[in-house]
């Protein structure tokens, strides 16, 4: 089981500015320790839950307070065991949250005129309430991190399942893929540079401001925002970018031209934090013509007929070796990963949707024509072909198909089972009170009926 910490998600966070602009008495509905649960966090919580329009089991006025009480219980905990979550974590998250207010308000004044707060006061805020969601976390995984599961636990859980109550699987698939990407001519090339470098000279000679430029000619998504990219460490940006941006100290200069996968940028510091930078930036990429894109296509298409055919015992899994410009894939036979299971397995909504339309309709073994698709990392084009190697039906978890996903709902279960344990011990020595108008609930946990509740 994992305890929700229900401020958790950018959505709660524009729910709780919602209900700071309401004002509640402050009314203690329960205390469980030396912590009172306020009658206007409650009201704000559900708030929340309103505005998600999240699904509650229960009585709200039951379920939310609950659920405050076991955060609490697990904070205390985090107090004994002297739990502290590093600041650069916390930060991380903090500006992670800021960023997508800002980038879904539109700028920092809107995000301060929602909220009715500084954004110094906004931060402030979110900072106790992230490091109270890892501190929780921290705790949980403390308390479960000895569960382990050996095919013997994973086999006997899988038993006590009902055929019927056995988890659906979704149809998956293995993709092999070899990727090319168009020749772009050196005068395109020099035309990009040329127009970062004019961009430049604007912004250095006081001209023009370097947002108003992102914003008119930038082809990245930032330039919305005045080409700003928000907090970011160096591993959430792309090496070459990195490298200059924390090279840079003058706010009103500009970066030389930096190209990246991505394209060709320059860059302007807006503030340095620690190990953390927040920059603005103009991207340029240069146009692929259609000729050259016809002509990667026809490469790609004359490798499929010399695979097909067997041309020198050449194989798809050999020509992604040498001629495939797929980084990730390349070295491991053309097989495509999945970065959000970390397996060679998609399911077909997992696909990128070019891919995904051509999959559909393919054979086991089947090798696809050539077509062009929108490289995920890079934003542009480039020319594919790939190779539907494996495809698994949708079917109830089976134990010898399906052994992974079976491990992860025995772990899950294990933690429910060990957190479970561990509320209704802490609840024993945790003193708990809940006012009268409070008390009529079917909570899930024993909160009335422990020895040192409701005395006052």
């Amino acid at each position: 089981m994992k305890i929700k910490t229900l401020l958790f998600s950018l959505l709660s966070i524009m729910a709780l500015g919602l209900s700071a602009q309401n004002n509640v008495a402050e009314e203690v509905a329960w205390v469980v320790g030396d912590e009172p649960i306020f009658k206007s966090d409650i009201e704000e919580q559900y708030q929340q839950v309103l505005y998600e329009r999240a699904p509650i089991d229960g009585n709200p006025y039951c379920v939310i307070p609950e659920r405050m009480a076991l955060e609490k219980l697990f904070l205390h905990q985090a107090k004994i065991d002297t739990v502290e979550i590093p600041n650069s974590t916390v930060m991380q998250s903090v500006d992670s949250r800021i960023n997508y207010l800002i980038a879904n308000l539109g700028s920092r004044e809107k995000v301060e005129e929602y909220f009715r707060k500084s954004m110094t006061d906004l931060r402030n805020q979110l900072i106790d309430v992230v490091r109270d969601q890892y501190t929780v976390q921290e705790v949980q995984r403390k308390i479960t991190k000895n569960i382990k599961a050996t095919p013997a636990d994973v086999r006997r859980y899988f038993n006590t399942i009902p055929q019927d109550s056995l988890p659906m699987i979704p149809q998956q698939v293995e993709v092999k893929i070899i990727t090319i990407n168009p020749v772009i001519p050196q005068q395109e090339i020099d035309d990009v540079k040329a127009r970062l470098r004019e961009y430049s000279e604007k912004v250095n000679n006081g001209e023009s401001e370097f947002s108003t430029l992102a914003i008119l000619y930038s082809e990245d998504g930032s330039s919305t925002y005045g080409g700003e990219v928000g907090f970011r460490s160096r591993a959430e940006l792309l090496p070459e970018y990195a490298t200059a941006a924390f090279n840079l100290n003058d706010t009103k200069r500009v970066s030389k031209i930096v190209e990246t996968e991505a394209g060709y940028h320059i860059i302007q510091l807006i503030e340095k934090r620690g190990d953390r930078i927040n920059t603005r930036h103009i991207l340029l990429r240069p146009k692929i013509a259609q000729k050259d894109l016809d002509d990667a296509k026809l490469k790609l298409d004359t490798l499929r007929t010399d695979i097909l055919a067997k041309k020198n015992d050449l194989t798809f899994e050999q020509a992604a070796l040498y001629v495939s410009q797929d980084k990730d894939s390349k070295n491991n036979n053309g097989v495509m990963l999945n970065v959000k299971t970390h397996s060679n397995m998609f399911e077909m909504a997992d696909l990128p949707s070019e891919i995904g339309k051509i999959v559909a309709d393919m054979q086991v073994g089947e090798i696809s024509k050539p077509f062009v698709m929108i490289n995920r990392a890079t934003n542009r084009q480039q020319v594919a072909m790939v190779k539907l190697s494996k495809r698994v039906d949708s079917h109830r978890a089976d134990f010898a198909d399906d052994y992974q996903v079976l491990k992860e709902l025995y772990e899950d279960h294990k933690r429910e089972e060990m957190l479970n344990k561990w509320i209704e011990e802490k609840q024993k020595s945790t003193y708990v009170y809940i006012e009268e108008g409070w008390r009529n609930c079917e909570f899930k946990y024993k909160w009335l009926n422990n020895n040192l509740s409701n005395k006052q």
